[in-house]
């Protein structure tokens, strides 16, 4: 039996106490359920942390280090350092999670978790951990090309980090200055100003050697790689990135070898050392997913890319840089949108599909434009003199004149990209006179072939037979016959003269045409031949176009391969309907002796009859056709009789026409 409570006004338990327990039965619960998830030593750790409260952040690595990649520990970390108002820990284990969530590429995310870190840093007046979550907030906005804000932050780094060694010279201030440098010379990195670069990763490599500090060693040797390679030198470029490698092999990061392995794939692609780069990026793709990093995953997608297109294998190549893309755009990674839509222009250009060629590169040259616009020169220079101010004069004339290089540079790039845009217009220019030529190749093409159906109508034979048997009608005396066939064949050569001239003619022309044709052939066959054109009802010949003379082909076929080499009933008819709205068919139906047996014959005779007017009739119905959205369709049919014997011939020909609108 279920027992039932009720809460009435002589209740000694109040609705408000009850909630109150569930709260804190259901605090209690989650409190059990994630300590359940943590380690006993890791809590042991934070226990001892909590009750020693080191400041150092050196001391709080020493205690966390193995821990701050694991975002739970963290959170509990945070939870316990507010509980316990250990303000350096909460600092501390926020930049860890900030870190986590920057590497899962959730930039705003992250942002929100370092500048909590401050605040919390700023409550232990910390100024260790605050210079370390300005600089970490600073890699994020670079991350995201938000080039300005980035400098802002490591410019408050670095500022804070200079005062404050003055007076307590830290070693991991002199680190967190090295940072600061380093952040430096990846803006002139990205002002391909290389030597000033270089001379920014050499002094925060300098800081990082007297530290032994092997992550900061492994940073700074890939970033003097990158400005080797940009300048050509690519064993050396290499060497530095192998020292890196190194270095990130030592400290076991993940993170590192991806980064490492894909600027050693750069330089084998230059290198042509495709097969090598191959494999290399394909065992990296592998970390680069268990990573999770969609910053270093979008740019390992490129690589492989390129190495595809290279490797001619197109439709990969394809495939890898859309999925570069759609992770640059899906996480606003200006960069990698902009090459890989610049790799992309390079994949269609190869394969000849220009027109989405020219359409990424006008793309990728957009992106690549407001990525530099946003990246105030003129802010930059000013930022450089104020890192610089290192207490000589000396020094600041020299970034002074560092600058106006800048300056002199950049214009130069101005010049180059109204090159590039001329070069641009020119290659336009050159692919619109190949489609002209191509145009004009394909007009001269048909123009040749209506020469040789000219020809191929005015064959000597046919003129001389037919002259021939008029001419017996006149020594026969039989006038009569002679006037009438001589008119017929003056009427046809006009036909055929007036339909060389002509592109296409209407279907009741072309049938008047073979009228005649057959009438003239049938001269020789004393008139055996039984020819009879059937026209469906509701088909208006005189509206519907077609090429000039594009029956005689098969008419003649029917006649002299057909039913020549049979003695009676030679029949040919010739049907023309109409089954769709896209097509008009024409059916001749001969009742000859069949294609094998006819083949049989032709291979016996001394002197063989060659057809090549069909050869000729396909090509120029292939012209034709390209007008419309159709192509023309033919076959040929044996025809047998119930007792399997061949009883004839029947070409089916079906011309596309264009569609009527319904009233």
């Amino acid at each position: 039996m279920q027992r039932q409570f009720s809460y009435t006004k002589e209740s000694n338990i109040s609705l408000p106490t009850i909630f109150i327990w569930i709260v804190l039965i259901f605090c209690f619960k989650i409190s059990i359920a994630q300590t359940t998830t943590l380690d006993s030593l890791f809590i042991e750790r934070v226990q001892t942390a909590l009750k020693n409260k080191p400041k150092e952040f050196h001391d709080l690595e020493t205690f966390f280090y193995n821990d701050k990649k694991d975002s739970l520990k963290m959170k509990y970390l945070i939870s316990q350092a507010s509980i316990n108002q250990y303000y350096d820990a909460k600092s501390y284990a926020l930049n860890a999670l900030g870190t986590i969530e920057r590497n899962r590429s959730l930039y705003d995310s992250s942002i929100i978790q370092h500048k909590k870190a401050i605040d919390a840093a700023k409550d232990a007046k910390n100024k260790v951990l605050q210079i370390i979550s300005l600089n970490l907030i600073g890699v994020a906005y670079r991350r995201m090309d938000l080039i300005k804000p980035a400098l802002d932050y490591h410019k408050k780094a670095y500022d804070l980090a200079f005062k404050t060694f003055k007076t307590d010279p830290d070693p991991e201030l002199e680190r967190c200055m090295a940072i600061s440098r380093n952040s430096m010379g990846n803006i002139y990195l990205v002002l391909k100003q290389y030597d000033l670069a270089l001379k920014q990763f050499e002094k925060a490599l300098l800081i990082e050697k007297g530290n032994n500090n092997k992550l900061g060693l492994a940073i700074n040797y890939q970033n003097i790689g990158i400005v080797l390679e940009n300048k050509g030198l690519l064993d050396k470029a290499l060497t530095n990135y192998e020292t890196s490698l190194e270095y990130n092999e030592l400290i076991n990061s993940m993170m590192g070898r991806v980064i490492c392995n894909n600027a050693i794939t750069q330089i084998y692609i230059k290198q042509k050392k495709y097969d090598k780069a191959l494999n290399l990026i394909t065992k990296t793709l592998k970390e680069a997913i268990d990573l999770g990093d969609q910053f270093y995953l979008a740019e390992t997608y490129i690589n492989l890319g390129s190495i595809q297109e290279k490797l001619n294998m197109d439709e990969d190549a394809e495939s890898n840089l859309q999925t570069a893309l759609q992770i640059s755009k899906a996480y606003d990674l200006k960069t990698f949108t902009s090459k890989a839509l610049l790799s992309l222009s390079e994949l269609h250009f190869k394969t000849e599909d220009y027109k989405n060629a020219h359409l990424f590169y006008k793309k990728s040259t957009e992106i690549e434009n407001s990525i530099t616009n946003n990246r105030n020169l003129n802010y930059v220079n000013d930022l450089m003199i104020e890192y610089e101010h290192e207490s000589k004069n000396n020094q600041i004339k020299e970034l002074a004149n560092e600058n106006e290089i800048v300056r002199n540079k950049l214009e130069r790039n101005k010049k180059l990209f109204w090159y590039t845009a001329i070069l641009i217009s020119l290659f336009t220019t050159m692919i619109i006179i190949i489609i002209r030529h191509r145009q004009l190749k394909q007009e001269k093409q048909i123009i040749t072939l209506e020469q040789d159906m000219l020809r191929s109508q005015m064959n000597p034979h046919f003129i001389f037979n037919s002259l021939n048997s008029i001419k017996l009608y006149i020594i026969n005396n039989d006038k009569e016959k002679a006037v009438y066939y001589l008119n017929k064949f003056s009427k046809l050569i006009r036909k055929i003269l007036i339909a060389s001239t002509e592109k296409e003619m209407t279907l009741e022309d072309e049938l008047d045409t073979m009228q005649l044709y057959i009438n003239i052939e049938n001269i020789r066959f004393e008139d055996e031949i039984d020819f009879n054109i059937h026209v469906n009802e509701g088909i208006s010949t005189a509206n519907i176009k077609v090429p000039p003379l594009i029956l005689q082909p098969f008419l003649e076929n029917a006649l002299w391969h057909g039913l020549s080499s049979k003695k009676h009933d030679k029949k040919i008819d010739l049907y023309v309907s109409k089954d769709s709205d896209d097509y008009i068919t024409i059916s001749i139906v001969d009742n000859g002796i069949g294609r094998i047996e006819a083949e049989k014959i032709n291979s016996l005779k001394v002197l063989k009859r060659k057809s090549v007017g069909i050869a000729i009739t396909k090509a120029r119905l292939a012209n034709f056709s390209k007008q419309y959205s159709n192509d023309y369709k033919f076959n040929v049919e044996d025809l047998y009789n119930e007792k399997d014997r061949p009883k004839g011939t029947k070409i089916i020909l079906q011309i596309p026409i264009p569609k009527h609108k319904k009233a």
